[in-house]
């Protein structure tokens, strides 16, 4: 349980860090004033998402470690380079600026997701299956990313 707290909590503050650091959020004066598609959830709604999903993949992290398996060491380099993708999203999009490199980081980090996913499974069924919905609002965030390339 306290590897769980642990991983959950670390992984929650580097979420958030990244976030604050890099003035994500409809509160950024840029970001206001940007076209968005019609299909873009309210501003309440992603840091309800995100902290859900960083809780859920520090459980999925934590029950991986725990784990015997050849390929932890596998998993753990997957998780350690999608998290690192995650991270690195924020400040290009939201202090760079750069829309379409925040656009490649999130196609590399869908398919890194994918490759942890699978792996994960091989390991354990729950880790693999907390990384589920990470991977569907990804899916939301890559078409939210190349919409706002599209219509800016």
């Amino acid at each position: 349980m306290k590897t769980v707290i642990l991983c959950a909590g670390a992984i929650l503050l580097l979420g958030m860090a990244s976030g604050w650091l890099s003035g994500s959020g409809n509160a950024n004066p840029w970001f206001a004033g940007i076209a968005k598609p019609s299909f873009m959830p309210p501003g309440w709604v992603f840091p309800i998402a995100w902290t859900t999903l960083y809780i859920l993949m520090g459980i999925a992290f934590a029950q991986l470690l725990g784990s015997s398996s050849p390929l932890r060491t596998i998993a753990i380099t997957l998780f350690v380079a999608q998290l690192a993708l995650n991270l690195a999203w924020s400040p290009v999009f939201f202090a760079l600026h750069e829309t379409r490199l925040a656009l490649a980081i999130l196609v590399v980090l869908d398919l890194v997701v994918i490759a942890t996913i699978a792996v994960f499974a091989q390991v354990g069924l729950w880790p693999a299956l907390l990384l589920i919905p990470y991977l569907v609002w990804l899916g939301l965030a890559t078409a939210l990313n190349a919409a706002i390339v599209r219509l800016n």
